[in-house]
């Protein structure tokens, strides 16, 4: 379909991801977004490479590309990894490496953009980086009319996906799962105040989630003063020193234990005295420090609601599986997806044909009309216009059966010999579609368009 013969076009992906290649190994075969650039314009002048894409994150490095001969254009890739770390051997590197061909490629890419295929299934930004990737070869004009295609529909299946499931809807993280029960016990959080004692990675994590979750106030309260005004300052927050904290939970609403204290700081007549003073209002309490800091027999006093790490690993236990029922519906729009894209990629192969086709009986008719015409001086143009049109409609009504064939055909095991009869039936001159790296308009777009 591309320059230089009328030969089958292949998508290719070869990759490693989180799944079969080391962190130290990922970071070395990554991709800044200037070797981005420049990665795509050097693969698209390999001759076996028609269009390529670079996808390149923390947890994969991906080459998708179109090829005239899949074997070659396996081998370039990895020669061009390789380029990348010589000082890796090949064979070293081929062990991390996954290769996939047509409808494999095209499953998982629409799992990668629906983070089917992440870390964490459900999570967003998969969805964005295969966006900028997509956005990076369009600007280096190393894509055509396939991965135009691909990536598009890989952006629109993600969507969907989001769309008709819970898939990204539970937290399964310690820290959001903190945050979002916090969200179903005060339901909004705008007018309440949170509290961090101490710095513990995950609370501050918490914190920061409070935050982003729209809550009035933070204060900090840590042993190490300069600490806490560091933490603080982050946040927008205000310090409270370490021994004042029991006096501040007065006026707190939820409040995160994070510290790295041997034993409980905060106790069960402590919060007995503090709910006093709070006149009995809610006040929910996280307690992340292991071992525990908070007297787990709190929970027993009314309106005071505390979860202790193993509440919170419990919820993202059940977060997870519900992911997981979520994934299954996914992948049953994938399933219906990747047989679209597919029947549209296969019906490609009749293109030119078509094309070709329709030029040829053009041509006749434009040959045989001026013929015709100039036999009749006394034609006006209004008389010239309806025998142009009489013969146009001839034309199509003739060609529209062999047509709607010769694409419903292009699905089935006998499309190859339905072109080829076409071909040779009416003698064919195929002209190829494609004919440069920068093109991504076909001769006649309409054919490509699916259920065209």
């Amino acid at each position: 379909m591309y320059e230089g013969l009328d030969v089958k076009m292949d998508i290719i992906l070869v990759g490693l991801s989180h799944k079969t290649a080391p962190v130290e190994v990922r970071e070395r075969l990554s991709f800044s977004g200037e070797q981005i650039s420049e990665g795509n314009i050097r693969l698209r002048k390999y001759e076996d490479i028609l269009e390529c894409v670079i996808l390149s994150t923390c947890n994969r490095v991906e080459i998708y590309s179109t090829v005239s001969v899949p074997e070659l254009g396996v081998a370039r890739i990895k020669d061009f990894l390789h380029s990348y770390q010589p000082d890796m051997s090949m064979d070293w590197l081929s062990q991390h490496l996954y290769v996939h061909k047509n409808d494999s490629v095209v499953r998982h890419l629409f799992r990668v953009a629906s983070s089917l295929d992440s870390m964490v299934v459900g999570e967003t930004q998969i969805l964005g980086q295969v966006k900028e990737a997509f956005d990076a070869a369009l600007l280096n004009k190393t894509t055509g009319v396939v991965l135009n295609k691909l990536f598009k529909k890989s952006i629109s299946v993600a969507k969907r996906i989001r769309t008709e499931t819970k898939i990204g809807e539970s937290a399964v993280s310690i820290s959001f799962a903190a945050v979002e029960l916090a969200k179903k016990i005060f339901s909004n959080l705008r007018n309440k105040t949170g509290m961090l004692i101490g710095a513990g990675e995950m609370g501050e994590l918490a914190a920061q989630y409070l935050v982003n979750s729209g809550i009035k106030e933070i204060v900090v309260s840590t042993r190490n003063y300069e600490r806490a005004l560091n933490i603080a300052k982050s946040y927008n927050g205000r310090v409270v020193r370490f021994e004042d904290f029991m006096q501040e939970m007065e006026n707190t609403d939820v409040v995160i234990c994070s510290t790295g204290a041997p034993d409980y700081i905060i106790r069960y007549d402590d919060m007995q005295r503090i709910m006093q003073k709070r006149k009995n209002r809610p006040l929910f309490l996280i307690d992340i420090s292991v071992p525990r800091n908070i007297d787990p027999e709190i929970n027993r006093i009314d309106n005071v609601f505390l979860y202790d790490i193993d509440d919170l690993q419990a919820v993202v236990a059940t977060n997870l599986r519900t992911r997981r029922d979520e994934a299954d519906k996914g992948e049953q729009i994938i399933d219906e997806e990747v047989d679209t894209f597919i029947k549209w990629f296969k019906s490609l192969e009749v293109v030119p044909t078509i094309v070709a086709l329709k030029e040829k009986v053009e041509d006749i008719r434009k040959k045989e009309m001026e013929r015709t015409i100039g036999r009749f001086k006394s034609l006006s143009p209004e008389e010239i216009q309806m025998i142009e049109g009489l013969t146009q409609n001839i034309v199509n009504k003739i060609l529209h059966n062999p047509l709607v064939s010769l694409k419903a055909e292009a699905h089935s095991t006998n499309g190859l010999l339905y072109t080829e009869a076409v071909k040779r039936l009416f003698n064919l001159d195929i002209k190829l579609i494609g004919n440069s790296p920068e093109e991504n308009d076909i001769n006649n777009e309409e054919d490509l368009k699916e259920g065209h």
